[in-house]
């Protein structure tokens, strides 16, 4: 099956920040939640362009997109999955499903190890994610424990123990 919108190969750019900032604004309940793209995208710590990925309908217009940004598991750095949103007229069509696949591909390929995802528990073990306490890693504050889940991209290096610490932008 085709579908009418594509992941960009090339990264996200300062021209999509209004668009993406449209998807946060129609995909999250508030716009404090959708400010957090907009906090990470100035934070040179924790913002990786080529780990921002957007997806296109097939007239060029941007209707979900995925980030991936720098965060701890104690001392071990890690990538975060915040957020992924897709338009509310997009949404259960495989978008996000594909902007998480292109998001951890992009990720192996810069030899990132680690990700930790806040997500709702039925929907990212299919990428591999599992739950994060059973690998002894957790967070500073209350989330239930189905929701923090971990996956490691390189089996080589096993996930690590501890608390995460976000990017400051994340408010944690």
């Amino acid at each position: 099956m085709t579908h009418p919108w594509r992941v960009r190969p090339e990264e996200e750019t300062g021209a999509d920040a209004a668009a993406v900032r449209a998807v946060d604004l129609a995909a999250f309940p508030t716009a404090e939640e959708a400010d957090l793209v907009e906090a990470l995208r100035a934070d040179t710590e924790a913002w990786f362009g080529d780990l921002a990925l957007v997806a296109e309908d097939e007239r060029g217009k941007v209707v979900g997109h995925a980030v991936l940004t720098r965060c701890h598991v104690g001392a071990s750095p890690a990538l975060a999955l915040a957020p992924v949103a897709v338009l509310p007229d997009h949404q259960g069509q495989g978008v996000g499903a594909v902007l998480v696949r292109a998001a951890l591909e992009a990720a192996r390929a810069r030899g990132e190890h680690h990700v930790v995802v806040l997500g709702h528990p039925s929907y990212y073990p299919r990428f591999g994610f599992s739950r994060a306490s059973v690998h002894g890693i957790r967070v500073s504050f209350d989330v239930p424990d189905e929701a923090l889940m971990a996956l490691t991209l390189d089996r080589s290096v096993p996930l690590p123990a501890g608390t995460v610490r976000y990017a400051a932008p994340f408010g944690v």
